[in-house]
């Protein structure tokens, strides 16, 4: 099941073409990662979700029905530019927010509580938001954000500010919203996050969808055949069974055992690999090399970019 779905979208401002026939759908309960360089229409389509703006054509669509306009209250928005009012102080700015999400202020009282106390800042309730540090403030707009549970929450950039200890604090509660049933988008630069955290991702470019699918096989399919073999014995012997089929690129030792990488050139060949090395040498470990988010995210946006130069 869909809690999104985007079809065809396009949004074009003056004479820039900000999304250009984009389609995506995000898996409920899932974490879905909205990639892209700066400038590839990221934030215009996370706007259009918000509906702060809407598509010159496509359609969209929310829990399988055309998307209206109460939708909204079941979507929590973290942008990267963050929007708390620095001469209010946090906690009346707090329940301000939940109350326009529709809270009454009695139970937003109660959630703020349990949220202030869980990321141990009730001593801040009544300072201004302009004494809060960066990652301060940005607990703040979390809660604020996750406080009326909706259904769908998008997180832009959502580890910006924070130091490891904070960071890893907010992975966990992302995760811990996931196993209680919510979806996420997650927007972010950090592939290091997308590999930890992402179920799947769409990866924009130039305005188009350039690439999208369940991270694992977005990986595998982008894998170029190649093992890295930990083992004991003589290199020669290795080399020894290196021919018109591999391609032996890369041999070292770490602290245990010895190391190399093998290139597969014939795709028949790799399930007769580790059957040629077990004679020739002591295998102690023989692992396809999944190349990362990372590599994949460059490779696919330079080889898009270089094919459709303008």
């Amino acid at each position: 099941m869909e809690i999104f779905r985007a079809e065809n979208v396009e949004k074009k401002f003056a004479n820039h073409l900000a999304l250009d026939n984009v389609s995506i759908s995000v898996p409920a309960n899932t974490i879905f990662g909205l990639l892209g360089p700066n400038g590839a229409g990221k934030t215009t389509l996370i706007r259009i979700i918000n509906q702060i703006t809407a598509p010159d054509k496509g359609q969209l669509f929310f829990e399988g029905r055309p998307m209206k306009g109460s939708d909204v209250f079941q979507i929590g928005y973290l942008p990267e530019e963050r929007g708390l009012y620095k001469k209010m102080k946090v906690g009346e700015q707090a329940l301000y927010l939940a109350m326009l999400k529709g809270l009454s202020k009695h139970d937003a009282m109660e959630k703020l509580k349990y949220w202030f106390r869980k990321f141990e800042i009730q001593a801040w309730w009544d300072k201004k938001v302009e004494e809060l540090s960066k990652g301060m403030a940005q607990k703040v707009q979390f809660i604020v954000t996750v406080l009326h549970e909706p259904k769908l929450l998008i997180f832009d950039e959502p580890f910006s500010g924070f130091d490891p200890i904070n960071a890893n604090l907010l992975k966990e509660e992302i995760l811990g919203l996931k196993s209680r049933g919510c979806t996420i988008i997650f927007s972010t630069h950090n592939m290091g996050s997308v590999e930890e955290l992402c179920d799947n991702i769409c990866l924009i470019n130039k305005s188009r969808n350039i690439l999208s699918g369940h991270i694992d096989d977005v990986r595998k399919n982008y894998g170029e055949n190649i093992y890295e073999v930990g083992y004991r014995g003589d290199i020669s012997s290795l080399k020894s069974i290196v021919g018109p089929d591999y391609e032996l690129l890369k041999e070292w030792d770490d602290k245990y055992t010895k190391r190399a990488t093998i290139k597969v050139l014939t795709p028949t060949q790799e399930n007769r690999l580790l059957s040629q090395l077990l004679p020739s040498v002591e295998v102690m470990s023989f692992n396809e090399v999944i190349p990362s988010m990372n590599d994949i995210f460059i490779k696919v946006v330079q080889n898009y970019n270089s094919e459709n130069k303008n």
